[in-house]
């Protein structure tokens, strides 16, 4: 890709790629490009290929072929078994590295070998970002990815670079802190992506899905540094004349000059977009709303929570919502601390004891949410422990009639909302906030903890092409014309029921 030629070996290596990409590999790749490189800077480089797979008669055939061509010292560098579970060059790192693992095939066998989810302790795949560091068990196309970096070159100058085959899942699919999502995270923030490119659809002979090629490098060169550039040539293919499967098209060699030229120039165009690594990065938040609670005394209420008190076998509590009921009044009582306030100093006067089990017995039966009640206070802070903070949840309030101190409210599961704030977005999560949030729910906040940061790529945002709409004309002549077809197909079939009678 018009970088210099430095080590005086170099070792390309391929997984999953089948025997004729392979070779295709090699042979034009790695040998005539980088021979031709090294020629023309006057250096001499060897060059060995390696290569793993899982497929016994691919890797068969792949053996076959390199002794048939007379490559017999390369046999010994073809290994067998899974990359994920069974990897085959454990000390190994690599120049160039090739690989199309499988779409969406379960990866669950290897999980169970290589110790379990949650128990995985192989370096390849214990990431820095914290959260699951494996992907889903149902698709381990990230996981083949993280395998390759494992084994990128670091004391080298160019470093090492890497392109996998691979479909639209593993660019979005996973939230923030899971699987897919972490390793994206680990890939960009540590300037690994370089480029990734979508090609044209039914480029495969199996499947007519999008597929992309990712180029990653752990050298990047200065202008490249930071940044991700995405190509689209989905529109720079040729036609087959047989279609081959569901394979209809191919790259002609001016196709894949254009692409070579495009990722080369690094410039933004209809075809090539750049953005810094944070563009494709966000925040994922949780937005809590206070649970409000009103508290229903009237006796058909007391009655229902007397039912409920009978299998606890003591009736006490029942007489204490009754006690309550004549001190209080029937209701509805819109303030649930004020209550609980009530609760708890005549549950003392009578000596009846209150456990959380028996508190949420109250809540379930007698309280219900009403937006008019009072937010429950989930907890109150001494004086001088907290700060006013609503917007993450810490309320100047006076419950029950105290003093002013900072509340925390207790969260309605029911109203809680998930946001995405780009890494971009100019004054962060509380700009945001403040501008989406709090002017539709002024009693809102943010749960600090739960905060996530998950990165996905989307190319369809960036290089949509919306259709223009018909014009009222066109429309009107389709529907005319529509007419017309109609009542010619109603007089030929009431002539020929003429006919026929």
């Amino acid at each position: 890709m018009g970088q210099s030629v430095g080590p005086n070996s170099v070792r390309p290596w391929t997984r999953a790629t089948g025997p004729y990409i392979l070779f295709t590999a090699r042979e034009q790749v790695a040998e005539e490009t980088l021979l031709e490189l090294a020629k023309q800077r006057g250096k001499d480089v060897s060059i060995y290929l390696f290569g793993q797979e899982v497929n016994p008669e691919t890797y068969a055939i792949t053996r076959a072929d390199l002794l048939i061509k007379g490559e017999g010292g390369s046999v010994e560098n073809m290994a067998y078994g899974s990359s994920l579970s069974a990897d085959n060059f454990p000390s190994h790192e690599f120049d160039f590295m090739l690989s199309n693992p499988p779409y969406g095939k379960s990866w669950k066998t290897d999980l169970e070998r290589m110790g379990g989810k949650g128990d995985i302790r192989d370096p390849r795949f214990v990431i820095e970002h914290g959260g699951d560091s494996e992907s889903r068990s149902s698709d381990g196309q990230l996981m083949f990815l993280a395998n390759l970096v494992s084994k990128m070159k670091h004391t080298t100058e160019l470093g090492s670079r890497v392109a996998e085959v691979h479909n639209g899942s593993s660019l979005f699919t996973g939230d923030a802190g899971q699987g897919e999502s972490n390793i994206r995270r680990w890939i960009i923030e540590t300037d690994r992506l370089e480029a990734i490119i979508a090609l044209p659809l039914n480029m495969f002979y199996n499947t007519g899905i999008a597929t992309y090629i990712g180029v990653l490098s752990n050298k990047k060169p200065e202008h490249r540094q930071g940044k991700v550039q995405l190509i689209d040539s989905t529109e720079w293919f040729k036609p087959l004349r047989k279609n081959l499967g569901k394979k209809n098209c191919e790259f002609s060699e001016e196709d894949t000059k254009k692409i070579c030229d495009t990722f080369l120039a690094f410039q933004e165009t209809a075809q090539s977009k750049i953005f810094p690594n944070e563009a494709f990065g966000y925040w994922k938040i949780v937005v809590e709303r206070p649970l409000r609670l009103k508290v229903d005394l009237s006796e058909p209420a007391r009655a229902r929570f007397r039912r409920a008190c009978k299998p606890l076998g003591d009736g006490r509590l029942a007489d204490l919502m009754d006690h309550l009921a004549a001190t209080l009044g029937p209701g509805p009582h819109l303030n649930f601390n004020e209550f609980s306030t009530t609760l708890e100093r005549e549950a003392r006067a009578m000596q009846v004891s209150l456990p959380a089990r028996l508190m949420k017995l109250i809540q379930v039966v007698l309280a219900a949410k009403d937006e008019a009640a009072a937010p429950v206070i989930l907890k109150a802070h001494k004086p001088g422990k907290a700060v006013a903070d609503p917007i993450h949840g810490r309320f100047d309030a006076k419950p029950a009639g105290n003093k002013s101190c900072i509340v925390e409210y207790e969260p309605d599961s029911e109203l809680r909302d998930t946001k995405q704030v780009p890494l971009l977005e100019a004054g962060g999560i509380e700009a945001f906030f403040r501008r989406e949030g709090l002017p539709y729910v002024p009693d809102a906040w943010i749960d600090e903890e739960a905060t996530k940061i998950g990165y996905e790529i989307s190319f369809t945002r960036y290089f949509y092409k919306p259709q223009p709409l018909r014009t009222l004309e066109q429309i009107r002549a389709d529907i005319e014309a529509l007419e017309k077809e109609s009542e010619g197909l109603l007089g030929q079939i009431l002539v020929e029921t003429e006919d026929a009678q």
